[in-house]
């Protein structure tokens, strides 16, 4: 099942103590006491509960919705939220907090408001009704409800929609910027991948020059970086194809704005929108191509450093997996825990590709290279390419079912379909791509073909 990039609740908070783009300090702070802060400075702790209740959900969410949007670093700013009143909600340093706030936000300051079909949290806008109004919740207003015997969400629902529901008891972590610390290129798959290719898609309905990227696969083919390249042109970004952080942030930037994310009447995004086609944590008991890319690395990387053992490539996460994670981590210096998250992934990955660009050209003596180390799809033409076709046409030999194919360097239609047809076959995911399963499983038929005899093969 893909997972979903559903919002978490902060351990902290950066507040900027004045408007955007004033010179003024930023200050950063729990998640919790900043709400404690705010509540204490927007609301009067005389209030009936149910009314202090609605508005420190309001308040709660507002912050969720600037901090998940990105709004103000996908901007070039260095904080997550203001105190401008103009822009944002009251914050006044070092404070001190109503008592009867204090017990409400610790019950639930990791809840928050949705639209029934939507993750993303609600753009709760907020004023005090009296002498500024707005479309979202009104503070003395929400005095009157629960006066009348109003519930705290009953007095939501009046405001916002009687289509919002509540998350209740959502996951706190240390949240780090979401660009994903090194340049999405051709060649590279993961979740990152396909959050830019929904982003650039749904940018593209407002913005159709745009071309729209066929699979939000995960994976970045051609059509990937003719989308990034267009959206570079039009937004006067260094067209390169690239995704680098500023590329990545003014895609978020206008991600945000078509969909409106950051009002009270906002597009939306959906579960389906936000699944994610890659496991982000592998760990014992898991199995699949993952875990079978997982062994893979480690067993190459491995071969190539007599500090590490060898384990299984079964697909399954078992004892000696587990084990071979915790020696990698043990002699890169990582968290030794035998769970594969991101930070080691990023290892492992760099550690694999630095390996592969580190052979000499004639590794291999004639059998099938290693995997390149990205992904080869559609509309590329490369060396590895060639090697490709060089391996899949030897296999076609024997097995009629699978295409002959030219070997041109260039992954064509032909190629696309060899590859499809290998792939049901051998019981792969039928995507047309060549990750380090479908090449490994390749290179391992052919060199079988090739050397039946010889058990040095990589």
């Amino acid at each position: 099942m893909p997972e979903q990039i559903f919002p978490i609740i902060p351990e902290q908070i950066t507040v900027h103590l004045g408007t955007p783009e004033s010179a003024a300090e930023n200050v950063t702070v729990p998640f919790t006491d900043y709400i404690k802060n705010v509540a204490s400075s927007e609301i009067y702790p005389t209030w009936p509960e149910a009314a202090l209740r609605a508005n420190i959900y309001a308040i709660i969410t507002f912050a969720l919705n600037r901090i998940y949007t990105e709004w103000y670093p996908s901007r070039g700013y260095d904080f997550d939220i203001t105190n401008s009143t103009q822009f944002d909600q009251a914050f006044v340093k070092n404070r001190d907090y109503f008592e009867n706030i204090s017990l409400i936000v610790d019950e639930i300051f990791n809840d928050y408001i949705v639209r029934q079909n939507d993750i993303q949290p609600l753009f709760s806008r907020f004023c005090n009704g009296t002498t500024s109004k707005c479309d979202g919740l009104s503070q003395w207003g929400s005095v009157t409800l629960a006066e009348s015997g109003f519930t705290p969400f009953r007095i939501l629902q009046n405001y916002y929609g009687d289509d919002i529901r509540l998350v209740e008891n959502a996951p706190v972590a240390d949240i780090e910027d979401s660009y994903p610390e090194v340049p999405l290129r051709l060649g590279t798959a993961g979740n990152d991948v396909k959050i830019i290719q929904t982003q650039l898609n749904r940018i593209s309905r407002n913005y159709p020059a745009i071309p729209k990227i066929a699979s939000e696969n995960g994976i970045f083919g051609t059509d990937t970086e003719a989308a990034v390249r267009k959206f570079q042109e039009i937004f006067n970004l260094a067209v390169t194809g690239t995704v680098d952080k500023s590329t990545w942030y003014r895609i978020k930037q206008y991600y945000v704005g078509v969909k409106n994310l950051s009002e009270l009447v906002a597009e939306g995004i959906t579960l389906e929108e936000a699944s994610l086609p890659y496991s982000t944590v592998l760990s014992e008991g898991m199995s699949g191509v993952p875990v079978s890319t997982l062994q893979y690395y480690l067993n190459i990387i491995a071969y190539f450093n007599p500090n590490l053992n060898l384990s299984p490539l079964d697909g399954y996460f078992g004892p000696a997996t587990t084990a071979a994670v915790r020696e990698f981590q043990q002699f890169y210096g990582l968290n030794v825990t035998g769970i594969v998250e991101e930070d080691t992934w990023r290892i492992i990955d760099k550690i694999y590709i630095d390996t592969v660009n580190s052979l000499p050209s004639n590794y291999s003596n004639g059998r099938a290279k290693l995997y390149p180390g990205y992904f080869l799809s559609e509309g590329m033409s490369n060396e590895a390419v060639r090697d490709l076709q060089t391996y899949l046409s030897e296999i076609a030999r024997v097995i009629p079912e699978i295409p002959e194919i030219p070997v041109t360097g260039y992954f064509g239609t032909q190629t696309r379909d060899a590859v499809y047809t290998f792939q049901r076959l051998f019981g792969l995911p039928e995507n047309g791509a060549v990750g380090p399963v479908t090449w490994y499983t390749i290179a391992r038929e052919y060199d079988n073909l090739l050397f039946p005899n010889d058990s040095d093969s990589l």
